[in-house]
């Protein structure tokens, strides 16, 4: 029985052994490189929210039932919603933080959701641009036990639009690795020798 089982413990390492380097390194994925993403690299060069919405200064007389409040509004959520993506990025595998605003799941599991660069995005309004939002998909599901909490997704980027009553996105990702975000401090360096005085 001792041999069965130190049989079945060399098979598992072994595997692991030839599984862990494709599914955990940083700069790989299945021998596919992985590219970690901030989120400025997927909005176009040159975008900016001033060249989207225009200028709102103009807002500040405005009364908020005043119809020209709410043309204004519906101009600018019609141009969240369609911010320029960029062409490159479909294809790439990537790595990227951000937060969790669920969309689809079975009350334990999300299995689909919304990624955002900060915490609250697209539950108030405006949301973010669509440039500024991932939609992605994780076929097993994951728990989100805060949404409060940061993750890193890693998965493949597509230029694909999904629109939901909560926001629109103008990248979608078919995710394969969902982890907590645990930001890399570097250690302070070491107090050089000081000389004797």
């Amino acid at each position: 029985m001792k041999s069965v089982f130190q049989n079945i413990l060399r098979v598992l390492m072994l595997c692991m052994a030839i599984l862990l380097p494709s599914v955990c390194a940083a700069d790989s994925f299945n021998g596919e490189p992985v590219e970690e993403l901030e989120w400025e690299a997927l909005m176009p060069a040159g975008f900016s929210l001033e060249s989207l919405l225009g200028n709102p200064d103009d807002l500040g007389s405005l009364d908020d039932l005043d119809p020209q409040a709410t043309q204004y509004m519906d101009q600018m959520m019609a141009a969240l919603a369609s911010a320029p993506v960029v062409p490159e990025m479909a294809g790439k595998m990537i790595k990227i933080p951000g937060f969790v605003v669920p969309v689809q799941g079975d009350g334990v599991n999300v299995t689909e959701f919304f990624l955002v660069p900060y915490f609250g995005a697209c539950i108030h309004v405006p949301p973010p641009p669509s440039n500024q939002i991932i939609y992605v998909r994780f076929e097993p599901g994951t728990k989100v036990d805060n949404l409060y909490d940061a993750i890193w997704v890693t998965g493949k980027l597509s230029t694909e639009t999904i629109t939901h009553e909560l926001a629109s996105s103008g990248y979608s990702l078919e995710a394969f690795v969902i982890e907590p975000y645990e930001e890399a401090f570097e250690a302070p360096p070491e107090e050089a020798d000081q000389p004797q005085q």
